[in-house]
């Protein structure tokens, strides 16, 4: 079966991809082999080398080994972005045990349900994420706890100075080894694993990825080692212009979430690319890194390039070695998308996924036609289409909004432990994405609205993605979302929340008078807030529903 989405393909781009025959260990054993001296990580002046992560991942996985690791048995990594969460996520996998990524932003609550959901009982920490660490360390089947600091890997003299200035902030605790505690270096002191020690198989579960659900209580998608590397094939058979050992990734969205696990981190292995490795975003030390290490790709979020286009000294850096960008993980204005390719020079891709496809299924061609709006295209050996979504059993035509729904070999297996939500999720071999979307005849797809945020006002349905598109082209509005709250007489109506740009007054009836010129007015909004800035998330989409849960019934425009 032809598939109308693939006569747009750039060149050279395959409409299938091979079946999987290894496992994610083979990445970096894979690296290690063709280029050993080539940089993996670049870490805040620190550089290793193949042949460096792939000594340290061995020495880690025979104290692993040592210390009773089982393969099957999950291993939680609370950590920032750093050389420590790549060297245990490896050495876990070598060994055939389950990862566990755990947001660092998590309560104590929330990494107690975690750690038990999972039943990890082994966890790899940041002594700075000890004290929340104590408040669940009690619980008995919580029985390895392997504690790093930064500074394990920070270079001389950096490293002689960060233990004061953490410990004058009060971020490292007085931990004491002992029976189930111990220090991330002494396991490296161990010998390095046996090279011939067997690779999991490819069907083998690789990960449990935390992601919300329905009821809005975090679940986990498990991941194979096959779904994880067929989004890494997939990626690279996307890019055919990919020059292995020459490419250099910003690897600044947090490893623990899918997007930045799958692009910034498996991807990147999978080309011996060096990754330029920034536990958070800070603007001037991203922009340094960046001029100094002269990245060929940048995968972000929206916000990422939001932050980018407004900083007045974006224009000063020479960005010209990028040669694409990703986008994903939330909308990208169109506005944002032409003002920074306007300022940089640099192409940006914005894709489409979610946590339980590994997470990548469509993204715009390097090459080809963009239409704006877009997520572009299913990727090769993906199969997409649009469903009624009342019962999700009727396909519908082109141009009709309905819910897409998805096949491939980057699909999850299942929800770990939680049969209701799987069934939910996956039906008759499809994957129900719970987004609303529409597919052109030429087989570009455009992500309209999450169900659950669709707008409903008076009997009309009202999409916050082409509200928050006008706003974005106020040249006073810096950031903007828009949602539905409860409306005595309309049933809903449009609230939208605003960050100015900085120094600019703006208000209320401003932004009502910009919008009634560009929207049918059941679309304008009738609330505007102003904030200094928006919640989000680690990897920088903005909190929708927190927002929601601070909304009671009102009525009327805010101002300042």
């Amino acid at each position: 079966m032809t598939f109308p989405w693939v006569h747009n393909y750039d060149p050279g781009v395959p409409l299938e991809v091979g079946p999987v025959t290894t496992s994610l260990p083979y990445l970096l054993l894979q690296a290690a082999a063709k280029s050993p001296q080539a940089p993996a990580l670049v870490f805040l002046g620190r550089t290793l080398t193949y042949a460096d992560l792939a000594e340290h991942t061995a020495r880690l996985a025979q104290a692993f080994k040592e210390m009773g690791l089982a393969p099957g048995e999950r291993l939680g990594i609370w950590l920032p972005n750093c050389p420590q969460l790549v060297v245990a996520y490896h050495a876990a996998l070598r060994l055939g045990a389950i990862v566990v990524l755990l947001n660092p932003l998590l309560s104590p609550k929330e990494l107690a349900h975690q750690l038990k959901d999972s039943g990890a009982r082994w966890l790899v920490v940041l002594d700075h994420f000890l004290p929340k660490v104590e408040e669940v360390q009690s619980r008995p089947d919580l029985s390895h706890l392997i504690v790093t600091s930064l500074t394990d890997y920070l270079p001389w003299p950096r490293s002689l100075f960060y233990p004061l200035k953490a410990r004058r902030q009060g971020l490292i605790t007085g931990f004491k080894p002992g029976p189930g505690r111990v220090r991330w270096l002494a396991l490296l002191e161990r010998q390095p694993l046996d090279p011939a020690a067997p690779l999991p198989g490819p069907q083998d579960i690789a990960v449990l990825q935390y992601t919300g659900g329905t009821t809005g209580v975090p679940k986990a998608a498990v991941l194979t080692h096959a779904n994880l590397l067929a989004n890494v094939t997939q990626i690279n058979d996307w890019l055919p212009r990919l020059r292995y050992g020459q490419e250099r990734v910003v690897g600044l969205l947090p490893f623990s979430h899918s997007f930045g696990l799958t692009v910034c981190l498996n991807w990147p292995l999978s080309q011996g690319a060096m990754i330029i490795v920034l536990p958070r975003f800070e603007i001037k030390g991203f922009l340094k890194a960046v001029k100094k290490h002269r990245p060929t790709m940048l995968p972000g979020v929206p916000t990422l390039f939001v932050a980018l286009i407004n900083h007045p000294r974006l224009p000063k850096y020479d960005l010209s070695s990028l040669w694409a960008c990703i986008s994903g993980s939330a909308p990208l204005p169109l506005e944002v998308r032409d003002r920074f390719e306007s300022l940089t020079g640099c192409r940006i891709l914005e894709g489409y996924g979610l946590t339980e496809a590994s997470p990548v299924t469509h993204i715009n061609p390097i090459e080809g036609r963009r239409p704006p709006g877009s997520i572009g295209l299913p990727l090769p050996g993906t199969e997409a289409k649009i469903v009624d979504h009342e019962t999700g059993e009727h396909e519908l035509p082109p141009g009709e909004v309905g819910e897409l729904i998805l096949k491939g070999p980057q699909v999850m297996k299942e929800f770990w432990q939680n049969p209701q939500e799987t069934a939910l999720a996956l039906r008759h071999g499809w994957l129900y994405t719970g987004d609303l979307a529409r597919m052109e005849e030429t087989g570009y797809f455009y992500i309209v609205e999450r169900k659950k945020d669709l707008i409903i006002a008076g009997g009309y349905k009202i999409y916050p993605r082409e509200v928050e598109e006008v706003l974005y082209q106020h040249p006073k509005v810096k950031e903007a979302v828009a949602l539905g709250v409860p409306d005595a007489y309309r049933g809903e109506t449009v609230k939208v929340v605003i960050v100015p740009q900085d120094g600019a007054q703006l208000t209320a009836e401003e932004i009502q008078a910009f919008c009634q010129e560009q929207l049918a007015v059941y679309k304008v909004p009738k609330i505007i807030e102003f904030r200094p800035e928006l919640p989000k998330s680690l990897v920088g989409k903005v909190l929708r529903r927190m927002l929601k849960e601070e909304i009671a019934p009102t009525t009327g425009a805010q101002t300042p």
